[in-house]
């Protein structure tokens, strides 16, 4: 497989002769404006004026897209996937191209937009010989804000790859590292956090116990330095991994970064 960092918790997958784009939110930097602006999301003061999305696209929309050949929405949040004011989402994308959701209130947002192929994931989902399971996700320490999903890839060509998408360490996410006992496991790790909801996914302490749980698995950290309420930066990552003694077990891309697993 091959893996290559976009933006946020947006990656393409390349996986056993198919490629996929997880989480497909192509907006330019700053055009959604700041948290004041949604002010039913309430984060840190500090992080009220910060731009959303805080940075631009590392290469151009179009090779973003070229030979994709499915979408994976883990969850319709406004920085997974683009969203206008008519509450239609994935204006820049290939309505044709088969898209895969977490629940049938996901796909039929999709189905509104205007998406042609639009299916729900399983326990056992098959595209093109390639095995496609749920898994469950918990986006917030307090509240919630939300359903999310996690997706294992499997095919008897490639390594078992595990998309935690939009979660916290909780016993859902090591029970799923039990039961497919993945190689490879992608996790969003930036602790974005909300005042009311708390931290919405991964930090380092995560990171720190699903390599606990599964230490022979190559850990890959996604959805860095994108978002404003993000609690930790790429450095901040790195230097919490090294001081508990587990970098060299994750890789960190950057933006437009890639690599073989």
């Amino acid at each position: 497989m091959k893996i290559q960092q976009i933006r946020n918790a947006m990656v393409r997958i390349r996986y056993a002769g198919k490629t996929f784009l997880t989480d497909p939110w192509l907006a330019p930097r700053g055009s959604m404006g700041t948290f004041r602006d949604y002010p039913m999301f309430r984060c840190r003061p500090e992080r009220l004026d910060l731009p959303l999305p805080l940075c631009d696209l590392p290469m151009p929309v179009a090779d973003i897209l070229a030979g994709v050949d499915a979408y994976i929405v883990t969850h319709v949040h406004p920085d997974h996937i683009d969203m206008a004011a008519d509450g239609s989402v994935g204006a820049p994308l290939d309505k044709t191209v088969p898209v895969f959701v977490q629940s049938e209130e996901d796909a039929a947002v999709l189905r509104r937009s205007g998406f042609a192929r639009v299916e729900v994931l399983g326990e056992e989902t098959v595209f093109a010989g390639i095995r496609l399971s749920k898994t469950p996700g918990r986006h917030g320490t307090i509240i919630p804000c939300g359903p999310s999903c996690g997706v294992v890839f499997r095919h008897p060509d490639e390594k078992t790859l595990y998309v935690a998408g939009d979660t916290i360490w909780f016993d859902g996410v090591a029970e799923s590292l039990r039961r497919y006992r993945p190689d490879v496991v992608m996790v969003n790790a930036c602790a974005a956090e909300l005042l009311d909801e708390g931290r919405l996914i991964m930090d380092d302490a995560d990171v720190a116990a699903l390599h606990a749980a599964r230490p022979e698995a190559r850990i890959i950290v996604s959805h860095m330095d994108t978002v404003p309420h993000a609690a930790l930066t790429r450095q901040d990552m790195d230097q919490a991994l090294r001081r508990r003694g587990i970098r060299e077990a994750v890789f960190m891309p950057d933006d437009g970064q890639s690599a073989d697993f």
